[in-house]
């Protein structure tokens, strides 16, 4: 019996442990940092928070999200915008496939002729940047 209770008891501390874990560590700086650049040249500003963000260099194509406020005196909140950016490599020179804020889509293949144009806008700015 006494086996029995130790184990839900290991259980439950494993249980709680997890629920009060922060967040992952970031898995690629680098990607996310991209992302971060592809924002804020869409958004015309120089500088963005971010909130939670996520890479995956693993996926195919590799990618990152992170949620964003373009506000200086920004609180948790505010980050209520979202980035989600695909890249050809995830390592540099990655490679900006498309991109999407919010719900709205931007890459070579959107049939608005306006969101392929800010797509090659942003890309044009990224390429710069290499």
């Amino acid at each position: 019996m006494r086996h029995v209770v130790f184990a839900v008891v290991a259980a439950s501390a494993a249980f709680v442990g997890f629920i009060q874990a922060p967040p992952a560590a970031a898995q690629s700086p680098q990607l996310e940092q991209a992302c971060v650049a592809v924002a804020k040249s869409f958004l015309l500003v120089p500088a963005i928070k971010t909130g939670i963000v996520q890479s995956f260099p693993e996926l195919d194509p590799p990618g990152a999200r992170l949620t964003y406020s373009t506000r200086d005196d920004a609180k948790p909140t505010d980050y209520n915008n979202e980035i989600d950016c695909e890249f050809d490599k995830a390592a540099p020179p990655f490679g900006l496939v498309r991109f999407c804020i919010s719900k709205t889509c931007y890459g070579p293949g959107e049939q608005e002729p306006e969101n392929r144009r800010r797509f090659q806008e942003v890309k044009a700015l990224m390429d710069r940047q290499k």
